[in-house]
This record gives C-alpha cells, sequence and structure tokens, in this order.
C-alpha cells in the first residue's frame, strides 16, 4: 500500500481550482500552526495533516484532509485510533483547529479512483460535535463553501451572532437617545444605501457628520426611487427617514454614522448576502421592542422565522403561488413564501422576475411599519411594490387585492388588548374574503379565539364556518413568542376558502407543543440541540396524512360551539400527570384571565 498514491488523487483535484491555496503538513498562518501544535495522532507534539486548504476570500474557514491508501483503513469503530485511520485522524485535527476556525474535515482513503471512500465532517468553531456533510466524493470548492454558508449548522451559529450583535447594537441605539420606533428604520435604511456603490465607496470620507446623514437619507430616496414605488408610498418613505438628518448624534457627533454604517456591514448585510430570504430586520424589531412600549400595546408580536417559513410547507406554497398578507408588519411571512417560491422556480430567472413583481401582497397600516416592510422586501431584492400603506378592511384595497387573484392568505393578526380592540378572527375573514375559491388561509392567532363559546367570537367563529371550510387547528408551543416579551399562548388555524364547512367534515388537531426550541441567555429560544428539523417533519408527514396519532393529533367532527383545540379531544395518560402540572395550568389560566380582561 502507498499513501502518496491517494494523496497525489487529492492533490490533482484541488490544484483545478483558483480560489483556494493549498499547504502540506504545515502552513504559513502563525495561527493555525499554534493550534496545531499539541495535536499529534500519536498523543504529543505537533500535528502534520496531509493538507491545509485556505480559501483566499474567506480565512475564516478551513478543509483539512486525512489520507490512507488503505480502505479498511478509512474508520476505527471506537473513533480514538487517530495514527491508523483517516476519519479518526482528520477529526482530531479538526477538533483543535476549530477552535479558532470553521473546518470542513475530509478522510479519504483508498489508491485508486474508482475505490476511494470519502467522509466530510464540518466542525463550527467553539463547538465540539462535528456534522457529518456532503458525499461520499471529492466536489469542487465552490460547492463545498456553499454548502458550509448554507447549512443548518452555519446558519444557527451565524444567527446566534446576529442576535448578540443586535442586543449591543439596541444598547448603542439606546444610549444615542434614538428611539425605539426609529432604530429598525435606522438600520434598513443603512442597508438600503450600501445596495448603492457610489455611497458605499465614499461614506468614509465625508468630513462632517450632517454631510454623512444628508447623503444616507438621499441615497435611500435615491434606490427606493428607482425600484418604481408609487409616488404617494415614496413621499411616505421619505418622511419615515427623515429623522436621520436632524438626529443630534447621528447628524452632530463625529465618526458615530461611520461606525455604525461600518458595523451594520459587517455584522449585518454580511448576513443577509450569506442567508437570503430571511426577516432579519424583524429579529432586530423584536429586540428594539425590549425598551418600548407602543407596539406592545398595539398587540404587534413578530412571527419567529422558524414558524413564518412553517405557514409555507403548511400551505403548499409553490412557485405559482399568489400569497397575501393583510398585517404584514416586518414582511416575515412574505419573505419566507419568497423564499420557497424561488426555489422551486429552479433557477428560471423569468419566473423569478414575476415572482417578486407581481406574487407578494401585503396590506400595513401603520406608518413605520410599512417603511420596515418596504425597506425590507427592498433588501431581499424586490416584492416591495406590492405593499400597500392603509387599512386591509378598506373596500377599495380589498377590491385591489382580490382582483390580484391571490390564493394563499398568511397572517399573524394584532392581538386584541382592550375591549374596544378588533376581534382577531376579523382579520382572518379579512383575508379570506379576497383569496380565490379554495385558496388556503394559514393564520396564528391567541387561543381564546378558537375557545370561545358565546359573544362576538363565537359568532365569528359560525361564520366562518358557514362560509369556509376549518381544516385545521394546530396548539402551538406555550412560549412561541418569548422572544418578543409577549406571553400570549397560540395556535395555528387553517382555512379553505369560499367552500362552507361540511357537517361530515373531520378537521385535524393537533398538539404541536415542543418544537424543539429552548431558552438560552442573550438569545431567547432557539434551536440549540438541533431538534426542529425532524420535528417539522414528523409535524407536516402527521397534517398531510390527517393521522390520528397519540400525543400529537387526533381529527374530530367540530361546531362553532366546541372548542377548536386539540386539548379537548386527545387522549390523556392521567397516570402521568403530577400535582405541580396541575398547579403550573392554573397559574397560566388565571394570569391569562387576568392580562385578558384587565388589558
Amino acid at each position: 500500500m502507498n499513501e502518496r498514491k491517494t494523496e497525489n488523487i487529492v492533490r490533482k483535484h484541488f490544484e483545478k481550482f483558483s480560489d483556494i491555496f493549498i499547504e502540506e503538513k504545515k502552513s504559513d498562518n502563525i495561527k493555525v500552526n499554534k493550534l496545531l501544535k499539541h495535536a499529534s495522532k500519536k498523543g504529543e507534539g505537533c500535528g502534520y495533516p496531509e493538507f491545509i486548504i485556505t480559501y483566499i476570500n474567506n480565512y475564516e474557514f478551513l478543509i483539512v484532509v486525512e489520507c490512507k491508501s488503505n480502505i479498511k483503513k478509512h474508520e476505527s469503530k471506537t473513533g480514538d485510533k487517530y495514527a491508523d485511520f483517516a476519519v479518526d485522524g482528520v477529526k482530531l485535527y479538526a477538533s483543535f483547529l476549530a477552535k479558532e476556525f470553521d473546518v470542513l474535515a475530509i478522510a479519504v482513503s483508498g489508491e485508486k479512483q474508482s475505490e476511494l471512500k470519502i467522509s466530510h465532517f464540518l466542525f463550527l468553531k467553539g463547538k465540539t460535535i462535528p456534522t457529518q456533510i456532503f458525499s461520499n466524493k471529492l466536489l469542487d470548492t465552490k460547492s463545498y463553501l456553499d454548502g458550509y454558508t448554507k447549512s443548518p449548522e452555519k446558519f444557527r451559529q451565524d444567527y446566534e451572532t446576529l442576535l448578540l450583535f443586535s442586543k449591543d447594537l439596541n444598547e448603542d441605539l439606546h444610549a444615542k437617545k434614538v428611539t425605539e420606533s426609529n432604530r429598525s428604520l435606522l438600520i434598513s435604511g443603512i442597508l438600503i444605501a450600501l445596495e448603492n456603490e457610489a455611497f458605499r465607496s465614499s461614506y468614509k470620507q465625508h468630513k462632517k457628520p450632517k454631510n454623512l446623514a444628508d447623503n444616507l437619507v438621499e441615497t435611500v430616496t435615491a434606490e427606493l426611487k428607482n425600484a418604481n414605488l408609487k409616488l404617494d408610498n415614496l413621499e411616505n418613505l421619505k418622511t419615515a427617514y427623515s429623522f436621520i438628518k436632524t438626529h443630534t448624534s447621528l447628524s452632530g457627533e463625529r465618526d458615530v454614522l461611520v461606525k455604525l454604517i461600518e458595523s451594520i456591514d459587517t455584522n449585518v448585510n454580511k448576513f443577509i448576502k450569506t442567508h437570503k430570504y430571511f426577516d432579519v430586520l424583524g429579529q432586530f424589531y423584536i429586540e428594539f421592542l425590549q425598551y418600548a412600549n407602543s407596539d406592545k400595546g398595539l398587540g404587534i408580536v413578530i412571527t419567529p422565522p422558524h414558524i413564518t417559513e412553517l405557514f409555507s410547507l403548511i400551505a403548499d406554497v409553490n412557485k405559482d403561488s399568489i400569497v397575501y398578507d393583510n398585517c404584514t408588519g416586518t414582511s416575515g411571512f412574505l419573505i419566507s413564501a419568497m423564499n420557497q417560491m424561488i426555489e422551486d422556480a429552479k433557477n428560471d430567472l423569468d419566473k423569478i422576475k414575476e415572482i417578486k413583481e407581481n406574487q407578494l401582497i401585503g396590506v400595513e397600516w401603520q406608518d413605520h411599519i410599512f417603511a420596515l416592510a418596504c425597506s425590507n422586501m427592498f433588501i431581499h431584492q424586490d416584492g416591495k411594490t406590492n405593499i400597500i400603506l392603509g387599512d386591509c378592511f378598506d373596500s377599495k384595497i380589498m377590491e385591489d387585492v382580490k382582483s390580484r387573484k391571490p390564493n394563499v392568505g398568511f397572517l399573524n393578526p394584532p392581538y386584541k388588548t382592550k375591549k374596544s380592540g378588533i376581534e382577531e378572527l376579523k382579520f382572518v375573514l379579512n383575508n379570506l374574503e379576497v383569496l380565490v375559491p379554495h385558496g388556503t388561509c394559514v393564520a396564528i392567532l391567541p387561543m381564546s379565539c378558537m375557545l370561545a363559546q358565546s359573544g362576538e367570537q363565537y359568532e365569528l367563529k359560525k361564520k366562518l364556518l358557514s362560509e369556509h371550510t376549518l381544516e385545521a387547528v394546530l396548539s402551538m408551543p406555550d412560549q412561541l413568542f418569548f422572544n418578543s416579551d409577549t406571553n400570549v399562548v397560540t395556535s395555528i388555524i387553517v382555512v379553505t376558502a369560499h367552500k362552507a364547512h361540511p357537517k361530515a367534515k373531520e378537521t385535524y388537531f393537533g398538539y404541536w407543543k415542543d418544537d424543539g426550541f429552548v431558552k438560552r441567555k442573550n438569545i431567547g429560544r432557539a434551536d440549540v440541540f438541533n431538534k426542529w428539523s425532524n420535528i417539522r417533519s414528523e409535524w407536516l408527514s402527521s397534517y398531510i396524512n390527517k393521522r390520528n396519532q397519540a400525543g400529537l393529533s387526533v381529527t374530530k367532527k367540530v361546531t362553532a360551539e366546541d372548542e377548536w383545540c386539540a386539548e379537548a379531544y386527545m387522549e390523556t395518560d392521567y397516570s402521568k400527570l403530577t400535582k405541580e402540572n396541575f398547579e403550573t395550568v392554573l397559574k397560566r389560566f388565571y394570569s391569562y384571565k387576568y392580562i385578558y380582561h384587565n388589558g
């Protein structure tokens, strides 16, 4: 057996690519050599991988390769035979390098191209447990880089970093006395301006902060004007961003705005370019609300991104869908829908243009939220021309939306906080009204809407069944909106438009209480243990097949008089209940009753 043959195969493969440079055994990078100083496969001394590969434009990501000539020496059963097995050895090297880098570890065994055994493991910086990734073959360097940057593991890492940055940024803007309602607008304005190459290359050259502030607003206005926004919408946005010109710190203090633009470009723009079609501004808005009371008073709750994605999967959104959100907020649902529609378009550029220009529709009635929605869609390369400023109950707006023939409706309506507020189910019926027959509406609502057996909510339940079909009600995790600092317990409702609910129809009720997310300091609820993907698949399979599954789902014929929730119909194993369970539920129930009735 000759290990040099294996090394030659690997070397020949990677030498074809110009976006990397290849080193063998040692590296010119001082940090790499320092990390490998105690990584010997024999337990002491330096480690010497066959290949250390660095991307010319991405120094944070390394590829390390270990070779063995004998395919029987590919991987040991115990994983700790570092000197004798390719997988064991390369994982050892990667574990040391991952203290400072993201690392792709590649184990290659075999002397002939036709017999090679290849394994890939992704180690993210600071993490001790790798993820197996890619297939059993050597790929081109672009595929490796794309697979790494777009992997779920990398997304979680980047998302946690983004959330931590949002907290620091919130503190900084609070100290600079930028009001809560203007913080997200400021971020969005900077992101829009950075799309302009002239601004990007010149913003550091302004000698006076007032000139930079003026130039920032002028650039944002020009970019939005070039996006063919309606004139009245453009004037509204110009007004929304005008505070930047007069804010004491932003336009008066030296380097404040320059440093802010730099940090946004480094920490936010990079995330957006890597992880497309993600409601970044929505996540910042959640964080900025930590200091605000006004929007909470209006019942605004930003939907977590894994739930906006779930909506599109429940509704089976595809490239031909026309999606409408009558309570647009920061456009989270529309951005998730855009992502799924573009993926289904499979690089058909004409179809993707059509999706962005005509197949995403939103209505938002608050000026500053409307500005956020437009800028958010702009940042994601279009879609903003179909965000309408106004009241979704306005007959002219309803006729306008109806003429576009939407077949999918999404919404998270303002949650009623006062007795005089609009009932949440009215927003659902409003959304259904403009959908084409047999269109699908998916909404997330307070559980109280589903439990009502008297009053206006009960009458709205009757109206819904008389005009539409209740397909499903899905009980959501109790602390789903923990990141928004909101305690409301919710459920998702799925309705087919303009088809009266058949009396013999069985509705699917899902007990979808555990999404795998856990609370963590500084980042709130997060998919720390990578459970969401499997849980989501199980939920969707159960829903699509309308299964009766113990502990997860049940189907039941219901009327408006009934409670619309899985908890009312699922069998309970009382042997597992404890006194503590009973006390906890009572406390939650009385807390809810107090908040609901006292505002």
